[in-house]
Formats: structure tokens, C-alpha cells, sequence
């Protein structure tokens, strides 16, 4: 097929996938399949495409095997990676899916030129938050030294993910280091003053380790710079009720 028509047809299908039109869609890629045999570009944008329709209908095994294709043909197709590596996880295939991250993560860091910053940039946010769904998932199932690890991954690739280092903060505290997540809360709130979320999460640790006033002090704070804020409202009243009570 010639390219210009393969393309044409491959815009087309990408219409008809963002329509909700799967059927149409997937009958056009198969088209580009059939008759397009040179141009891998093209080739594995369709078979990209492809695999992410199996995906959405939650045929599993087909999606794996349209983004193995989407790899075969472009080895540095960070989003193939990144969506093979999501998926080997929801079916519980914990080794292959770090193992496809890894490799992809290792060609971004060979093949980024010093022309690339903004690219790159781009690339480590989506790097960095598959470290921090790598982290929860750890997280869910308590093993917290490994959560750890992929939270402070994830910063690395992205500073400005502040809220994996409210998490951290969190870890440590259920790890009962609960010095360190002071420490980690109290680096936040001076790194980013702004950033309320810390210090709504500094003043639930202050209050649950019996620190009250400091604790109230940090939600009207919160509610000083954001008077809606119904998270640091919840709390502070709450901890003026049970104050009371106990009173």
C-alpha cells in the first residue's frame, strides 16, 4: 500500500477510535496490516492503536501481544513500554512487567540527546509516575521498603511530585520511623510553603501523635491561605471536638 494512503487510512481509524467506534476502527487497522509490509512507523502505530482498543474491551492477551508487536517494530515506543509494563501488572506477571520497564527506562536514558530537554522531561514524568503506581501497589500490600524505593524513583524523575513525598512521609510513619516522617513533612513544608497537602498531612501526624495544638496550628494555617479547604476544616474540627469531649 502506498505510505500517504496507509497514513490516511491510520488518521482515519484514530477518528473512529476516539469516536468510541472500535469495530470501524479495528477493520481499518486491519486494512493497514494486510497491505502495508514497509513502513514501520506506520505499522506500529496501528498496531499501538489496535492494542490499545483490546485493551479497553479487556481482551488482555491481545493487547499484550498488539504491544509486543508495537516493540518488535520500534524499540524506543516509550508508551508501548509503559502501557506492556501497566498491564503484565494487572494480571499479576510482577517480573515481566518490571523487566519491560527497566529495559525501557534504560534505552530513554541511552538514546536522550542534550537537544531533547524538553522531550526528555516529558519522558520522566511518565517514567515517574509509573514509579509511583509501582509504589502504591507495594504500598497496598505493606511491603513498604520496596514503596519506598519506587517513591524516591519517582522523584528523581520528577522533583516537582510533591505528592509522592507526602507519601514517603506516610510510609515512614506506618514503618513507625516516625522521626523521619517528620523530618520528610517538615522539608516539604520548608521547600514548598505552598504546597497545602503537606501541611494538612504534617498536622494528621502532629495529631496522631498526641501534638494537638501543633497540629490545629498547621490546618488553620492550611485554612489561612485556602478557607475551603474542607480537608484541613474536617480535621481541625474534629480535633476540637474530641478535645472537648475529652474536656
Amino acid at each position: 500500500m502506498n505510505n500517504l494512503r496507509s497514513m490516511e487510512i491510520l488518521k482515519v481509524a484514530k477518528n473512529r477510535f476516539s469516536d468510541g467506534d472500535y469495530d470501524k476502527s479495528l477493520a481499518l487497522l486491519d486494512q493497514i496490516i494486510e497491505t502495508e509490509k514497509e513502513d514501520k512507523e506506520t505499522l506500529s502505530e496501528t498496531y499501538f492503536c489496535m492494542a490499545n482498543i483490546f485493551h479497553l474491551r479487556g481482551e488482555l492477551g491481545k493487547a499484550i501481544k498488539g504491544f509486543q508487536k508495537v516493540l518488535e517494530l520500534s524499540p524506543n515506543h516509550t508508551d508501548a513500554s509503559i502501557s506492556l509494563s501497566v498491564l503484565y501488572n494487572d494480571i499479576g506477571y510482577y517480573e515481566q512487567g518490571r523487566q519491560v520497564f527497566e529495559t525501557a527506562n534504560k534505552r530513554v536514558k541511552t538514546h536522550s540527546g542534550e537537544g531533547d530537554d524538553v522531550q526528555d522531561r516529558h519522558i520522566n514524568k511518565k517514567f515517574s509516575m509509573r514509579h509511583f503506581e509501582l509504589a502504591e501497589m507495594y504500598l497496598t500490600y505493606n511491603r513498604f521498603d520496596e514503596a519506598l524505593f519506587e517513591f524516591n524513583k519517582s522523584i528523581q524523575l520528577d522533583p516537582q511530585n510533591l505528592e509522592a513525598r507526602v507519601k514517603i512521609a506516610k510510609v515512614y510513619a506506618k514503618k513507625n520511623f516516625i522521626s523521619k516522617a517528620f523530618d520528610e513533612l517538615k522539608r516539604l513544608k520548608n521547600d514548598e510553603p505552598n504546597y497545602l497537602p503537606g501541611r494538612v498531612a504534617l498536622g494528621i501526624l502532629y495529631y496522631g501523635n498526641g501534638h494537638i495544638l501543633e497540629a490545629q496550628m498547621e490546618w488553620e494555617k492550611v485554612l489561612a491561605r485556602d478557607p475551603r479547604n474542607e480537608e484541613a476544616l474536617m480535621y481541625l474540627n474534629l480535633s476540637k471536638t474530641a478535645t472537648e469531649t475529652t474536656l
